[in-house]
């Protein structure tokens, strides 16, 4: 029996991979499925993480794209790239719980990271971490993404974000010179 795993093979969502994409989205960040991975935030926020209407207006919108990622023929990843000048934004980044920490994640944001280089002339790529995680932006550090200290408030009661467990969550923007 051939269990050999083909490599990742990136492309462009669409609507039709809208409910797939969702529920990765909160497969690798809410409730008990994402303790199998290292990426949860189930212990600081519960409720939803995106919605379909969220993940359309990434696939619509002119100057964004929602990088997903499929292995063995079906989608395991996904990460949203937006075009905003100087600089692309790295955002809704998710690796199925199952297979974090192989280092599939260190290939998608190489990707990423070429990906807006190439096409928009990135100079530099911005995502912003809920400053609490203090995992997750030690591997981001370990990409070569740099703290800034800029903080953005948490949008606490608006439950399209999530449902805060703790009343110190706020944003820090995370960049990466593009070279």
């Amino acid at each position: 029996m051939d269990t050999a795993t083909t490599g990742p093979t990136f492309r462009d969502a669409t609507e039709a991979d809208i409910d797939t994409l969702v529920v990765l989205i909160e497969s690798a960040y809410r409730g008990d499925s994402s303790r199998a991975g290292w990426t949860t935030e189930a212990d600081i926020l519960e409720g939803q993480r995106t919605d379909p209407q969220g993940v359309l207006n990434v696939i619509k919108s002119a100057d964004s794209r929602l990088l997903t990622v499929e292995q063995d023929g079906r989608v395991v990843a996904c990460c949203q790239l937006e075009h905003r000048g100087d600089h692309a934004y790295f955002g809704m980044f998710a690796v199925s719980p199952v297979l974090q920490g192989a280092g599939l994640g260190k290939v998608i944001i190489a990707e990423a990271e070429r990906s807006a280089r190439e096409t928009w002339g990135a100079r530099e790529m911005h995502m912003t971490v809920i400053s609490v995680r203090n995992d997750l932006i030690a591997w981001y550090e370990r990409r070569g993404y740099r703290r800034t200290g800029k903080m953005t408030p948490f949008p606490y009661g608006d439950e399209r974000f999530g449902i805060p467990q703790r009343d110190d969550l706020q944003f820090e923007l995370l960049v990466k010179e593009l070279v």
